[in-house]
């Protein structure tokens, strides 16, 4: 598995607009995406940060991944995302070494790349994305 960079950091947010409005108020960053994952139940808003992005993420219902986890933990950081060669491949591969898997295979996230979640009970608590754009 090659990791190339951080692909992304998300983050859990009651309420997008809100949350736009304040990075970019705060701190100037400019929002260039939103985007409906219906499947996965979520909206996000994408920012730019040098070669890595922010992911806003608000839940478009109680019972989806975000829509849980605020629930429970409240809104901030949700997850990391590493940016890989093959999503597939690595995920199969951090399978092996017995890493914990939240997604056997990839699905199709935001920005239309192929994602899979590894399980944080397995990555040091943090809840951790796989993704590639193969």
């Amino acid at each position: 598995m090659n990791i190339s960079h951080i692909e992304h950091i998300g983050i859990a947010v009651n309420n997008l607009k809100e949350a736009i409005l304040f990075y970019e108020n705060i701190f100037g960053l400019k929002c260039y995406k939103i985007e409906e994952v219906k499947d996965q139940k979520v909206k996000t808003a994408f920012f730019r940060v040098g070669q890595t992005k922010i992911e806003l993420l608000e839940s478009t219902s109680p019972e989806g991944p975000v829509g849980r986890f605020i629930a429970k933990n409240g809104q901030g950081l949700h997850h990391i995302a590493f940016a890989v060669d093959n999503a597939d491949e690595s995920l199969e591969e951090l399978e092996g070494k017995g890493v914990r898997l939240i997604d056997k295979q990839s699905v199709k996230g935001a920005e239309k790349l192929n994602m899979g979640f590894l399980h944080p009970k397995s990555t040091l608590g943090v809840l951790t994305e796989i993704c590639s754009t193969k």
